[in-house]
């Protein structure tokens, strides 16, 4: 396979799994915000309770929609820059939560919270290694936005790459 049509294969892939990831994330918290907000006030950040409902009630909503700008491609270089800084975010809690030894669930595709049964364990590193991969994902759909049955692609005759040295590759 040519290396055009393996790029816009791993485009086409990268925007669907990073997509799916968001979408599923924020549709799991949605049908139970009140658990949303108990997820963000488990890392004990001490933000007032109006800043952890603003948060909780927020970004599920905020997940659904940024994850569904990727699936179908649209502004999708600004949608997964949203999704890095978020998956940043995210990966800056949860090594918070484990350096100050909290015991929670990270709440990412779970409902989260404190980890109060005595079998339950934390998944830390798991969780940090996952967003880890899912920024690797959405640094690809920034430096090529314009993937295979994407709406920028219809819209848009050509996005250049954002590095120069990325052209040559090209």
């Amino acid at each position: 396979m040519s290396w055009p049509k393996a790029r816009r294969l791993i485009q086409l892939l990268a925007r669907v799994v990073l997509g799916v990831a968001l979408i599923v994330a924020g549709a799991q918290k949605l049908p139970n915000l009140t658990q949303s907000v108990v997820a963000v006030k488990a890392y004990q950040f001490g933000f007032s309770e109006e800043v952890n409902q603003i948060i909780g009630y927020a970004l599920p909503v905020v997940e659904i929609v940024v994850g569904l700008a990727i699936l179908v491609g649209w502004a999708s270089r600004f949608a997964a820059i949203v999704a890095v800084v978020m998956l940043a975010v995210y990966i800056g809690a949860i090594s918070s939560a484990w350096a100050r030894g909290l015991t929670i669930d990270c709440g990412c595709f779970t409902p989260g919270g404190a980890l109060t049964d005595p079998g339950q364990s934390t998944a830390y590193l798991q969780d940090i290694v996952r967003d880890i991969g899912l920024i690797i994902l959405a640094g690809w759909v920034i430096i090529w936005p314009r993937s295979p049955w994407s709406i920028d692609a219809w819209l848009t005759p050509a996005a250049p790459p954002i590095d120069p040295i990325i052209t040559v590759l090209d």
